[in-house]
């Protein structure tokens, strides 16, 4: 049933790329069969019901600028009323699965007995739409940053009785997950890190988290729960240093507290932009230790030093992300959520479809591209005639020797080597004939 909000905006059809139908996919076809695999089996989107609906428009200089009919957000009523809308959205938009934080989907009560009871209520009526609909969820998780109870971190916040509030609404939320058959389960620590070493214990905190975390991957054991446990890097903001900077400081942490075979990594284009790491560097780092996830599809500003969550724009940006995904044998369980939010001054509800609409076609574009240059083959021959020397058995001899057997080899021999060109430019004519 229509909740109006919309104002009939029909579901949204696949028209081509000669169509100019602003309301229309020119690329995003999910039936579309892609190195054998539907197109929507490949891209798996997601909804963020944060950025979507519970985002008011706020940024760090200015407070609401959306009004919406579910606001304020401070009751069930509006809770089911913004899960109504939800729910009319996903089947406009035709994707196939959604994502939630706890405090996007109920009010915060301020309490976790009354968060715990309006969670139950809101998931138990997320479900039955779910039923009816068809959309799957993704992937849960907790809000352990907003509520000033967290401002000094949750796992490893200075206080054991934050560290057992965020351990039972972790618990919560995993429950809630499960209820609803979603397919990962994502820790993102907002505020895991400090402000100042000056009243921080690191190695106590680092210790804290990753207790907190095998406690996590317990309780997902102990229930039966068949989803990936995710943990998102992110380097800084809202904390000055975050603990899960990128993904190679988070596959660290893993190894060092025992979870390299349980836990896997959900990494943003925001979040890696920061790091000063391109997306694609982030997925090859996860992709080369057998630690990706699932992705949070979005874009930085770059004229601006923070997290501007922008919905994707950058086909080139996006065909070298799924280009590494493809390569390492694309998502399992993971997917592509767009954790991405309209700019302040979009106020109108035709603005939110169009912007997953323009999303879905630039990642539909972006995976078309990967697709065709893994067919195509280029890039891996280069790379192997780059490389093509360590296939000699002297070279794979060389790995298995020791400094003084080498450092003969190059007297007996007079080993004196020419630079080779890395062809980086031919390669990047390469790429762009694709783009």
């Amino acid at each position: 049933m229509s909740t109006g909000f919309f104002n009939g905006i029909d579901k949204i059809p696949h028209e081509g790329p000669d169509s100019i139908n602003p309301l229309a996919y020119h690329h995003y076809n999910p039936d579309e069969m892609v190195m054998g695999k539907r197109m929507e089996d490949h891209l798996r989107f997601a909804v963020a019901w944060w950025h979507s609906f519970a985002w008011e428009g706020n940024d760090p200089f200015g407070g609401q600028t959306f009004v919406r009919p579910w606001h304020p957000q401070d009751s069930m009523a509006n809770a089911r009323l913004k899960a109504d809308v939800a729910f009319e959205m996903f089947r406009i938009l035709g994707q196939p699965y959604y994502c939630w934080h706890d405090v996007d989907i109920r009010p915060d009560q301020g309490n976790f007995a009354d968060n715990l009871s309006t969670l139950d209520e809101i998931t138990d009526y997320m479900g039955e739409k779910m039923e009816l609909t068809g959309t799957k969820l993704l992937w849960g998780t907790a809000n352990m940053f907003s509520h000033r109870r967290f401002m000094s971190g949750a796992s490893t916040n200075p206080d054991p009785d934050v560290f057992a509030f965020a351990a039972a609404t972790v618990k919560s939320c995993i429950d809630a997950t499960h209820k609803l058959g979603g397919e990962n389960y994502v820790l993102w620590g907002g505020r895991e890190g400090y402000e100042t070493l000056i009243n921080t214990d690191m190695g106590a905190e680092l210790d804290h988290m990753g207790r907190f975390l095998n406690m996590v991957v317990e309780y997902k054991h102990k229930i039966g729960f068949k989803g990936q446990i995710l943990v998102e890097p992110k380097p800084q903001e809202p904390s000055k240093h975050q603990y899960d900077y990128d993904a190679a400081t988070c596959i660290g942490f893993l190894r060092k507290y025992g979870l390299e075979d349980e836990v896997k990594l959900n990494l943003e284009q925001g979040h890696a932009i920061l790091a000063g790491h391109s997306f694609e560097h982030e997925i090859a780092v996860a992709m080369a230790e057998g630690m990706f996830g699932s992705i949070d599809m979005n874009r930085n500003d770059y004229q601006s030093g923070w997290d501007t969550d922008q919905f994707p724009n950058n086909v080139p940006e996006v065909a070298l992300a799924y280009y590494h995904i493809l390569k390492g044998g694309g998502f399992t369980q993971g997917g592509t959520n767009f954790d991405a939010k309209l700019r302040r001054q979009s106020l109108d509800p035709v603005d939110l479809v169009a912007a997953h609409v323009g999303a879905m076609d630039v990642c539909a574009r972006g995976l078309k591209a990967a697709a065709a240059m893994l067919e195509d083959g280029g890039l891996e021959t280069a790379l192997a005639e780059r490389y093509a020397g360590w296939e000699t058995p002297e070279a794979k001899a060389m790995l298995d020797g020791d400094l003084g057997s080498i450092a003969q080899r190059v007297l007996d021999q007079g080993v004196n080597p020419e630079p080779k060109s890395g062809r980086q430019e031919i390669l990047e004519n390469y790429i762009n004939r694709f783009v």
